[in-house]
């Protein structure tokens, strides 16, 4: 089971709201681990956050491991007369599982409103259109206002912040995990708990640990993120769909909670470093450290822009299977998340000055 200090990180975490452009709170936790680790913490233009660790040798290769800290959500757009909210959604979401969920506004000065995503209710509507999924586009939150000023007057403007509200809840004495935003707070976390690994115990690189903004409007923060640091070796920390609840097809089953952190072979956005990969699914076995071989055709991890940096880096994605992703309620099984943790800290810390010149040689 993981200790208290360890599954207080991921409480934190997954606490903080955070939606593209509006990381702040998730930031803010990322410092606050992080600065008995590292010798620097900086930031891009546009608030990725990066920690640095010399290893042993005071340089050596530069490796950046690094999550993503914004979580699918929304964004306020308009207040009705009537008081109720029009939104933006921010990130990809299936109307499906939006429908009765609870959210949180955030206003400027800080203020937290509470709502609820509301529809037109199926009584009132055709046989057929109940048959339908409802549009997004016709979906309001209700925070329980009675006209425009009344809201406004709450401190709501357009422009503010939108989460999904959920308590963090570990399942019924198991080692199943349920928050919101394990998307992508898991990998940020991994990110931490390897700078904290490798800065207690040695290594002979040049640690770049971070969390970047805005991956799920584009990986925006991966593009300038990766220039700052301008890395030798890249590892995207991410999540990926776990394949092993009811109706899933043999093909779509790859990836099962518990059975270890997921080794991308493709997604749309990257197609790791050959040696890389080899390089890291050697240590896993050398180590006996569960691992599963996942594909990802239809989404990508920050490393599609981490790997195009400049001249070009060696780039792979090791993600933790998730269930549910993009919805209110996800789910991640603790020894997956502890055993990337295991994975990337073993990887990083052999990727000294040797083994990254032989990955580099072509």
């Amino acid at each position: 089971m993981l200790e208290q200090k360890e599954e207080q990180l991921l409480i934190d975490l997954t606490s903080a709201r955070g939606v593209p452009g509006n990381e702040e709170e998730v930031r803010e936790v990322f410092k606050t681990y992080a600065k008995d680790y590292a010798d620097d913490i900086f930031f891009d233009g546009i608030g990725s956050v990066i920690a640095k660790h010399a290893g042993s040798k005071g340089g050596g290769p530069k490796i950046f491991i690094s999550g993503h800290m914004d979580e699918v959500g929304f964004m306020v757009t308009k207040i009705t007369e009537k008081g109720f909210i029009e939104f933006q959604t921010l990130g990809g979401w299936w109307g499906q599982v939006m429908l009765a969920q609870q959210v949180e506004i955030k206003t400027q000065d800080g203020q937290i409103i509470h709502g609820v995503i509301g529809s037109k209710p199926p009584h009132v509507l055709s046989v057929e259109a109940r048959k339908q999924p409802y549009e997004v586009k016709d979906m309001f939150i209700d925070i329980g206002a009675s006209s425009q000023e009344e809201a406004k007057g709450w401190g709501i403007r357009p422009g503010d912040m939108i989460t999904p509200y959920i308590e963090y809840k570990r399942m019924n004495g198991s080692k199943f995990l349920l928050a919101k935003a394990w998307d992508n707070r898991a990998g940020t976390a991994v990110a931490l708990r390897v700078l904290e690994n490798l800065a207690k115990e040695g290594h002979d690189n040049c640690l770049f640990a971070g969390s970047s903004v805005m991956e799920e409007v584009g990986l925006r923060g991966a593009r300038t993120s990766s220039y700052l640091v301008n890395p030798d070796i890249a590892i995207s920390l991410d999540t990926g769909t776990a394949g092993d609840t009811p109706g899933m097809t043999p093909k779509e089953a790859d990836s099962v909670l518990g059975q270890g952190p997921q080794v991308l072979i493709f997604d749309a956005s990257l197609i790791p470093h050959k040696k890389l990969l080899n390089f890291v699914v050697n240590v896993a076995e050398e180590l006996e450290i569960p691992f599963q071989y996942t594909v990802i055709a239809g989404g990508g991890t920050d490393g599609g822009q981490m790997h195009l940096n400049r001249k070009g880096v060696p780039t792979i994605a090791i993600t933790v299977p998730i269930r549910y992703l993009h919805s209110h309620t996800s789910v991640m099984h603790e020894d997956d998340y502890l055993n990337t943790v295991k994975l990337v800290t073993e990887v990083v810390r052999r990727l000294d000055d040797a083994a990254v010149k032989e990955l580099l040689s072509y």
